[in-house]
């Protein structure tokens, strides 16, 4: 069995597929890598349905102004359909897609997946399942940036992160996590300095050390 077939058995409407299905899927999948910063086009580019087999990628939202609004994260394992969305109709805004670290992604193309999810109806089912799954995770980030003062905010990210990654060091710089928690460099470093003032965080260049987890997920 080759990588790829490997790879497509992961997808949770593999076993609803037709031979006829999964032939066809199998033909026209595709592995494409990215590196670790590499923007690719999710509305606009419309790659099609995209399984990360390894790596993670940031989803966002650029306004005109240039201001990034960062939806949600993709990580090895998860399936997107919002990089479908000229095949579905009910997406009307436009998102991005950002490799965080060095990526590698299956994609099933737009031309295939439509195919798919007009004539099976568990790839249908399994396609709106993801987006409501997707809307909550947007609802969530807006609840966040409206409803929870920052300092709980960059606390929950740090302790997000341990929990991710097992490590009590966060190696980003302030203008990484802005990106990350939706806001901006200055807010970020501020914070980071009451934080270490507090003895919840000890900073370095392009480190923060999280000194006080307890007192992080406490907040």
């Amino acid at each position: 069995m080759s990588d790829k077939e490997t790879d497509l058995i992961k997808l949770p409407f593999w076993d609803k597929l037709s031979p006829y299905e999964k032939n066809t899927v199998s033909t026209a999948a595709s592995v494409r890598h990215f590196e670790a910063g590499e923007i690719m086009g999710c509305g606009g580019g419309c790659l099609g349905l995209v399984y990360i087999k390894s790596g993670s990628l940031r989803v966002y939202m650029l306004s005109e102004e240039g201001r990034e609004i960062t939806l949600y994260r993709l990580h090895s394992g998860d399936t997107c359909v919002m990089s479908a969305s000229c095949v579905i109709s009910q997406l009307t805004f436009e998102t991005q897609m950002t490799a965080e670290e060095d990526t590698d992604i299956l994609v099933i193309n737009t031309g295939v997946f439509s195919q798919l999810t007009e004539r099976n109806i568990y790839v249908r089912c399994f396609m709106y399942e993801l987006i409501s799954e997707r809307f909550s995770s947007v609802m969530w980030t807006l609840q966040e940036i409206l409803f929870k003062g920052f300092d709980r905010r960059l606390a929950a990210f740090f302790v997000r992160e341990y929990d991710r990654t097992g490590s009590a060091e966060i190696r980003m710089t302030h203008e990484q996590i802005a990106q990350k928690v939706n806001s901006a460099r200055e807010v970020v470093a501020r914070m980071v300095k009451r934080f270490s003032e507090d003895g919840l965080v000890e900073a370095r260049r392009g480190v923060i050390r999280l000194t006080d987890i307890a007192a992080l997920r406490e907040m």
